[in-house]
């Protein structure tokens, strides 16, 4: 009797071609493709950009963030004077140069108003581009002017059609503003990562002075800026549960990777100290913190301009580096002490 072997060879070669695709399925699992941890540790200050923007002391020049457009990259920066109120300021550089710092002649570009949500203070600008209706967004700091009482720190939105120097409220009451216990007395100092339809906003929100500032996170949709839903979870991330940030984590920084959301902050250890730490997340939940953290610590020279804490690690893209735009203090604290910004930056490799 002739014997047919056709269906079992079928399924034989079947087997081998699932077994095939599941090989190939697990090699392609087991690319990475996310940012190593090493490259965040490698930041160094930047030789002529260590300050970078600076003003006499008792004033600050603080608070800044980049926007880079073509072959610039603006800085928008704000400036407190002697009695803490502060302005927003802008000033550029050609981004093969980030340290030939000029000036707008028109600063300050925005000033606080008699009146109002930012009546004291028009501070920590975040700026980015709306490719939808293409115009420059910028999220910031607001303080009302309310003598005797200590009013919160909440965020206000402004809008640009592409003059750097030219910002309109887009309200004039707060998009992220003080609503629950946690963010009692701030709800501010924001940055943004925009994946598709939807803007990212992470803030720092602080019950009291009293008690440890931590990170939260909200979503608006690209179409409406000004629309900021809270993440019911708020907040988010309390630090990594070492001891050189245990004391509270605040101005955070986010960075959108291929793989991971990237967020650099200011970490407070025991003794009051700040300095710059990072953690990656896919879903703003589960934190992994860099094995190399904190990943830049203050100057060992006494008498450096960021001798004494770091805040404000915007981190971005330019060339073949990742800079980190920081603000430095000198002095005893952040109340009394000096603080001016300055770049450092890592290689990609």
């Amino acid at each position: 009797m002739k014997t047919n072997y056709f269906f079992p060879l079928s399924v034989f070669s079947l087997l081998i071609l699932i077994a095939s695709c599941n090989k190939k399925a697990e090699q392609k699992k087991q690319i990475d493709n996310s940012i190593p941890f090493e490259v965040f540790a490698k930041f160094e200050r930047v030789e002529g950009a260590s300050p970078l923007i600076t003003v006499d002391p008792p004033e600050w020049a603080a608070a800044a963030h980049t926007l880079i457009v073509k072959d610039t990259i603006h800085y928008f920066w704000s400036k407190r004077d002697e009695h803490k109120f502060w302005d927003l300021r802008h000033s550029y550089a050609p981004v093969e140069n980030p340290e030939r710092v000029v000036h707008d002649s028109r600063n300050p570009i925005l000033s606080p108003p008699e009146t109002g949500m930012d009546s004291k203070s028009i501070e920590y600008p975040c700026p980015f581009y709306n490719p939808l209706d293409k115009k420059f967004y910028m999220y910031y700091l607001v303080k009302e002017n309310i003598p005797g009482t200590m009013s919160p720190k909440q965020t206000g939105l402004l809008v640009s059609d592409g003059d750097m120097g030219d910002w309109k409220r887009v309200v004039d009451h707060p998009v992220i503003y003080s609503e629950f216990e946690h963010e009692k007395i701030v709800a501010g100092h924001t940055a943004v990562a925009i994946v598709k339809d939807t803007i990212h906003i992470i803030y720092t929100s602080l019950i009291s002075y009293d008690h440890n500032p931590a990170v939260c996170l909200a979503t608006a949709p690209l179409n409406d800026p000004k629309k900021v839903t809270k993440n019911p979870d708020n907040p988010v991330f309390k630090g990594s549960g070492k001891a050189w940030d245990a004391y509270g984590v605040r101005e955070a920084e986010i960075l959108k990777g291929p793989e991971y959301f990237h967020i650099f902050y200011g970490g407070r250890d025991k003794e009051g100290i700040f300095q710059i730490g990072h953690v990656r997340t896919k879903d703003f939940k589960t934190f992994e913190p860099n094995p190399y953290n904190p990943i830049l610590t203050v100057a060992e020279d006494e008498n450096a301009w960021d001798s004494d804490g770091l805040l404000t690690p915007q981190v971005f893209e330019m060339g073949d580096y990742y800079y980190m735009l920081y603000a430095g203090l000198n002095g005893p604290d952040w109340n009394k002490g000096h603080c001016v910004s300055g770049l450092a930056r890592a290689p990609k490799h």
